[in-house]
């Protein structure tokens, strides 16, 4: 069965990415790099691989829907990888056929692997959401991460695409409750599991493990949540999680992080925005 690979790209790893794109040569597996960087990469493709550059970042959602919509020409069912995704051919198959006996008795949106931190060297488990397991090797969850995502065709066109206005954060979990709000099913695998790095590093203080990632991302994340909070089919906890976690959030990034002002700066700007519900990328941050 011919699956699509969509791989999203921003100043990637090109040694990494190669090794993604090598791990997948069989022709079965169709590969849609998109690449939001400012300079084209070069890359050793096989036959059935396309190179899509957009030089101005149009956001990881509108990558995502480009390289799905090309993959939907020709294939039935797609996954989407980050460009640090440690993901094989091996892990994709397990979950494709996960996926295809799921659909024969119920509608479903997704489905992706457990995910190990390589920070906490650790599985992931959600805090307040832990999913209702449902045999020894799946259980339903409200919502997955973008890397490791398999969807089909049929759920891309009856949810629609991934919501290009939020650029970046919240853009995968928006999409799951969107298509669970519509009657679909989002799945997490028990029995593959990918290690994934979410944020640059992990700090610790005063007992709570903070992420920490690039000073950007804190714009949209605060922008993105005050818009996604507004929204009936966005769930409670995580909106309560989310927004009761602003005060902190903001002390820690203002006051224990480098570039504090900075990081300070953006998410105030964000929430600004959020309150405007401003969506779209950002100019002059």
């Amino acid at each position: 069965m011919n699956c699509g690979l969509i791989v999203v790209l921003f100043n990637p790893d090109i040694a990494h990415v190669q090794g993604i794109i090598d791990g997948f040569a069989d022709p079965q597996w169709r590969i849609y790099l998109v690449d939001n960087s400012p300079i084209a990469h070069q890359f050793n493709l096989p036959a059935q691989a396309e190179y899509l550059h957009f030089p101005n970042n149009e956001g990881i959602a509108k990558a995502q829907n480009e390289g799905l919509k090309r993959a939907f020409d020709c294939v039935d069912y797609a996954f989407l990888l980050d460009q640090d995704s440690h993901f094989s051919a091996d892990m994709a198959a397990k979950l494709l056929s996960q996926f295809v006996s799921l659909e024969r008795a119920n509608p479903v949106a997704a489905i992706g692997p457990s995910i190990h931190c390589e920070f906490s060297r650790k599985k992931v488990e959600g805090k307040l959401q832990k999913g209702k397991q449902i045999t020894k090797d799946l259980k339903e969850v409200k919502q997955i991460i973008a890397s490791g995502m398999l969807l089909s065709q049929q759920a891309f066109h009856e949810v629609g695409e991934k919501e290009s206005d939020l650029f970046i954060d919240g853009v995968d979990h928006e999409w799951c409750w969107r298509a669970k709000e519509r009657g679909w099913r989002v799945y997490q695998s028990l029995s593959v599991c990918m290690p994934h790095r979410q944020g640059d590093d992990r700090v610790r203080i005063a007992g709570v493990t903070f992420k920490k990632g690039a000073p950007i991302r804190l714009y949209y994340q605060m922008r993105n949540l005050l818009v996604l909070s507004r929204r009936p089919y966005v769930p409670l906890y995580w909106k309560f999680r989310h927004l009761t976690a602003i005060p902190l959030r903001y002390l820690v990034n203002r006051y224990c992080f480098e570039n504090g002002k900075r990081r300070g700066q953006l998410m105030r700007k964000g929430l600004y925005d959020g309150i405007r519900a401003k969506k779209g990328k950002v100019v002059s941050p």
